[in-house]
């Protein structure tokens, strides 16, 4: 049996509350990220350090102490125990001589479905049951073909491998059909064994779609009555089997849906006004909800990908249709993927659903914006409940609800390019509020107000709590300035103006810090990089973000120039005050130049500026501000995660900032630490963040802190902002 269907969204997606969470949520009502496990604790006594390994696809032993994971790069699955779930730990790692595509626990055991395959042409694979106390293989059943999800029945009797025999995206452009063709078969659990004798192949060929010769199935789940749906993704379909003796019970198209009000060019700006008609939903994961209803992500990997998740009734009816809620709440949050704008958006690909006293959830995994939207069923239109940071392509989810816990598994590993590691992130439902996002941005005539990258910060010179920031050169296309009203919770971005010259978005700019002028205006500090023709150079621009001025460096400066320039300015009286985040070519080692620029004379001078030194990586500055007779300096390393030791705030006398002539010997000041950072970046249970870039002091006397998060690319997209607690002493910091 098919059915088609066809929604068409409007530019706010009906019953479109956004915000953290709504109003009717309970005392210990949210999720909050307690611990984050870097799958690299797992690596082999003999691996080497740097070798890439990923968590993927995520479970949960019977008692909720041991979490495992499916590993690809690594050719296994790890186990983490979280007996405190606060601090988890190392459990090991097996190899299966294969690649594992998924796992799912019974009882004592992990059954994995490992891929084998020579080729696309030769597809094979086993299926594997591990003792995990024992950490060895007990049994194995040849599968005949590719797996991709594994699901065990509700009852434990069953256990359901979705063989995809995936296709060839770099043959024929990735056209169906691919042969052979996939296929789900279903095993039953024996006595604690897998019972290879009497797999049932469950053929999915032949149905009224547009591959029908090659179904290409994805994910599998179980409802209680050991009906079984899979999803067909390439296809846009979905099938419910019965699991007992095969039989296919209904299938249906998974339907197109048009998508208004959307960011579909990848330009380097935030434009919410695209449409994209007739976009297949292509779901990956689907979970059952309860007998009679299921839902979707639906991430799209062919023709489609309707950037949200859609609750179905088993016979082919939509239900609920999220159109871009979780994607226009990703963009209020800064996690919005703008380099995937013109595929996929924030592609929503996994799923969980589990009931905590008494509630039933949805967790669905953006896997492109690293956030998990945290819905609650109701029977209709699910409630939004929160937004978490689940780290750097989320992939998996395990729910342990007998402890309140809730485990998402990061797929990505980018060791390679100095990045973040996998990790595995732990949430606890006992939280009173939600303490994520930490910044949000308001709607705008019914869309969100696009931002990420933030790297510079400037107090309001009279209102307190009112902050301004800039955007670095992620969004070339589009520098703003962004006003930041603290004082609310959390902190929401108002207004985002852009910066522009001669009435049209400015060009050329690496924005990295901003002044206020006093006068209602604003100084900006641009990064410049000669490989890009973006020249070294202040700005000054009206409130209309018009600019007004362009104040180049100096020649004598440029000859020495290299690529880390410009990262923080700041006003005292009639002088400008530039932070050089490293060293330049005529700078002594562990020396960065602070630069003044007199607005009276129209002459430059600089100080020298004592860094840091760090055994990894460099050290460089990233932000330069004043107040009363202090100027405060944020310092930090490249370094992330268990590698980061250095993000610190020092304090200058602004009567040590005596400027000498540009070329010949500058003075050195003299600085003390302030804070240090590192605790406040614990403070939210990730890995730690490298980039804090923005520090600024209200009228108030109270501080406030940002982290950049590099725009969504090769990043969580999890952006910090926190009020600084300057009063806490630095301790441990020689």
């Amino acid at each position: 049996m098919s059915s088609h269907y066809r929604i068409h969204m409007p530019l706010v997606v009906s019953g479109l509350v956004l915000g953290v969470a709504t109003t009717t949520a309970t005392a210990a009502d949210y999720f909050g990220r307690i611990a984050s496990f870097s799958v690299a604790s797992n690596l082999p006594l003999d691996a080497a350090a740097d070798q890439e390994s990923s968590a993927e696809i995520i479970s949960a032993s019977q008692d909720g102490m041991t979490l495992v994971y499916s590993d690809s790069p690594m050719g296994g699955i790890g186990f983490i125990d979280i007996s405190e779930p606060s601090n988890p730990g190392p459990g090991g790692f097996l190899s299966l001589d294969g690649e594992p595509t998924s796992v799912v626990m019974a009882g004592r055991h992990a059954l994995v479905g490992v891929n084998t395959s020579d080729s696309y042409i030769e597809p094979s694979g086993k299926l594997v049951m591990v003792d995990v106390a024992a950490g060895k293989i007990i049994s194995e059943c040849d599968l005949g073909g590719q797996p991709d999800s594994v699901a065990l029945s509700k009852d434990g009797s069953l256990l359901a491998v979705a063989i995809e025999n995936e296709r060839d995206e770099d043959l024929n452009e990735g056209a169906l059909p691919q042969l052979p063709a996939g296929y789900v078969s279903i095993v039953p659990l024996l006595d604690e064994t897998l019972g290879c004798n009497e797999l049932r192949q469950v053929n999915l060929t032949g149905l009224d779609m547009e591959g029908a010769d090659d179904p290409e199935p994805e994910f599998v789940d179980f409802n209680e009555q050991n009906e079984l749906v899979v999803t067909l993704q390439e296809n846009n379909h979905l099938v419910v089997i019965n699991a007992v003796d095969g039989s296919i019970i209904n299938d249906f198209t998974a339907g197109l849906v048009d998508l208004d009000g959307i960011d579909v060019k990848e330009e380097f700006a935030f434009d919410f006004t695209g449409r994209q008609a007739g976009r297949p939903r292509e779901p990956d994961a689907v979970k059952w909800l309860d007998n009679e209803r299921l839902v979707t992500a639906n991430e799209g990997d062919y023709k489609g990908g309707s950037r949200g998740f859609t609750i179905f009734s088993k016979g082919g009816e939509v239900l609920y249709e999220s159109g871009l809620d979780l994607e226009y709440r990703a963009i209020q949050a800064g996690h919005y993927p703008e380099k995937r704008s013109a595929n996929k958006g924030i592609e929503p690909e996994g799923l969980e659903v589990a009931t905590f006293n008494g509630e039933t959830f949805l967790f669905v995994l953006a896997e492109r914006a690293g956030v998990v939207g945290v819905y609650r069923d109701t029977g209709a239109e699910p409630e939004f409940i929160q937004l978490l940071p689940a780290g750097i392509a989320p992939e998996g989810a395990v729910a342990i609800p007998s402890r309140n816990l809730l485990a998402v598994a990061n797929e990505a590993d980018l060791i390679a390019d100095g990045g973040a590691r996998s990790h595995v992130m732990l949430y606890e439902r006992n939280q009173p509020t939600a303490n994520y996002p930490t910044l949000i941005s308001s709607l705008k005539d019914g869309k969100p107000v696009g931002w990420g990258a933030l790297s510079g910060l400037v107090a309001d010179p009279v209102a307190p709590g009112i902050l301004y920031a800039v955007t670095d050169s992620f969004y070339a296309m589009q520098p703003q300035l962004l006003t930041i009203d603290a004082t609310a919770q959390p902190a929401r971005i108002t207004n985002a103006m852009t910066i522009t010259r001669g009435g049209s978005a400015a060009q050329l700019l690496d924005l990295e810090g901003v002044s206020t002028d006093g006068e209602g205006g604003f100084w900006l500090a641009s990064e410049g990089r000669a490989d890009r023709l973006v020249p070294h150079a202040i700005y000054h621009v009206d409130g209309t973000g018009e600019i007004q001025q362009q104040i180049p460096f100096p020649a004598e400066l440029l000859a020495n120039q290299k690529r880390f320039a410009s990262e923080g300015i700041t006003q005292i009286g009639r002088t400008l005050w530039v932070a050089i985040q490293r060293s330049w070519a005529d700078d002594p080692e562990n020396r960065v130049k602070l630069l003044a620029y007199d607005l009276d004379n129209q002459t430059w001078g600089a100080v020298h500026y004592p860094l840091d030194s760090s055994d990894k990586g460099w050290v460089g500055l990233s932000e330069i501000t004043v107040h009363d007779d202090v100027v405060y300096i944020v310092e930090r390393d490249n370094q992330i995660a268990d590698n980061a030791r250095i993000k610190r705030l020092y304090k200058v006398a602004v009567s040590e900032l005596v400027p000498a002539p540009l070329g010949g010997s500058l003075p050195l000041v003299k600085k003390t630490l302030a804070h240090d950072f590192l605790p406040d970046l614990q403070a939210g249970n990730g890995y730690v963040l490298d980039k804090i870039e923005g520090f600024a002091i209200d009228v108030n006397g109270q501080a406030f802190a940002v982290t950049d998060n590099d725009g969504v690319d090769d990043s969580s997209g999890e952006t910090q902002f926190f009020a600084v607690d300057m009063t806490r002493q630095p301790v441990g910091i020689e």
